[in-house]
């Protein structure tokens, strides 16, 4: 039985998490709506993962619809359901909460602190409670749905990482990306950077400054992931 991801653009990647499921033993079954790819059955499925993407919430896109289906049935299953960035949003969307456009882009690395409720969350064990991490968005979630709990914010962006139910997690920081998807993402991105009042060598600067301390930590969350969210009984029966 595969895990789920969806993708929703060709630089979109599921990073550092997708190697460490694979390490893990899963098996990735990844699908792009965008391209026109179908929506499997959840029966045949261990968990979901939406990625992010350049497109927003609100947004009309064909696919979308169908994503927050699948994304609002696999919470109802108890099926362990992670979300990064526009996945964070989409999901946040899907259960009942809402996503508006920011003031200011959030680009480049930011602080992320943990709030208590974070510091004893087991899928955050390890984590700094402070740490600088990856962000390359204009839209946050500003309003969490009914059953979801706060984790961990930033200065510009309350919703940084949030948890609903027993095994649905959102991050709307790039946690998964190495640092040539970091690259990628500067590619092209200068106008969003600038309208974050940076500009693209202050985000090349703080990648030589950052990465390393980011990479261990992702790493560690990664980790975390693939083997306190997903039941023990679904590993060996797969």
């Amino acid at each position: 039985m595969p895990i789920l991801v969806f993708q929703h653009g060709p630089h979109v990647l599921p990073g550092r998490l997708g190697a460490t499921l694979r390490d893990h033993g899963f098996a990735l079954d990844i699908r792009r709506l965008d391209l026109g790819h179908p929506v499997p059955d959840l029966d045949g499925v261990q968990g979901v993962v939406s990625l992010g993407g350049e497109q927003n919430v609100g947004e009309s896109h064909p696919w979308m619809e169908a994503e927050l289906a699948c994304l609002r049935e696999a919470h109802a299953r108890q099926l362990p359901l992670i979300g990064i960035c526009l996945g964070h949003q989409l999901i946040a969307h899907a259960l009942g909460g809402e996503v508006a456009p920011m003031k200011a882009n959030e680009w480049g690395f930011t602080r992320v602190s943990i709030n208590p409720t974070g510091q004893i969350e087991p899928m955050l064990a390890g984590i700094a409670w402070d740490s600088m991490q990856f962000q390359a968005h204009g839209q946050e979630v500003t309003r969490l749905p009914e059953d979801a709990t706060l984790l961990a914010s930033s200065a510009a962006c309350r919703v940084q990482a949030f948890r609903a139910g027993l095994r649905t997690f959102g991050f709307q920081y790039h946690f998964e990306c190495d640092r040539a998807m970091i690259e990628e993402f500067m590619k092209g991105s200068e106008d969003s950077i600038r309208r974050a009042g940076l500009m693209p060598a202050d985000v090349t600067a703080q990648l030589e400054r950052h990465y390393a301390e980011f990479a261990r930590l992702a790493d560690r969350l990664c980790v975390n992931l693939a083997t306190y969210l997903f039941p023990l009984r679904r590993r060996l029966a797969s």
